[in-house]
């Protein structure tokens, strides 16, 4: 079937624009302006991808917002740990140094050993303390099972 003719005037460089396009492209430039003329008339292209970019920013404001609120668990539970730590935390005497420091050599190397399987296997204390918090019925046993070294 053959297809309605329109004349249409350009501007001179447009008409060059259009040209090196659809030499570009190894289309004719009749296909070229059909085609900008179906976007430009076309709202639901736009309003697709203005949706599809509110739906990707909508995402990402959620994760965004994930993150917020486990980095400010994480700040807290660091400070909680370390406040505790130093309240109830006895000073050793210098006999006992050497010792606590083997120990506390060993303990690290608990402590980044649990830290590796937690993170191999994609778990996250944050949730565990939201179970914990919501009384999930297994919260606090997956918990103590990484903690020892």
């Amino acid at each position: 079937m053959r297809k309605p003719f329109l004349t249409v005037y350009l501007d001179p460089k447009l008409l060059e624009a259009l040209e090196a396009y659809a030499k570009k492209r190894g289309v004719p430039k009749s296909t070229v302006a059909e085609a900008a003329i179906a976007g430009f008339l076309t709202p639901d292209a736009a309003d697709q991808r203005e949706a599809a970019v509110t739906r990707r920013l909508d995402r990402l404001d959620r994760r965004a917002d994930r993150l917020e609120r486990d980095l400010g668990i994480a700040v807290e539970m660091l400070a909680l740990f370390i406040r505790f730590w130093l309240t109830a935390t006895p000073s050793l005497p210098d006999a006992a140094q050497a010792a606590a420091r083997a120990k506390g050599r060993e303990r690290y190397i608990g402590f980044i050993d649990a830290l590796g399987r937690r993170l191999s296997q994609g778990r996250s204390f944050a949730r565990e303390i939201a179970d914990d918090v919501s009384g999930s019925p297994d919260a606090g046993s997956s918990a103590a099972a990484d903690v020892s070294p």
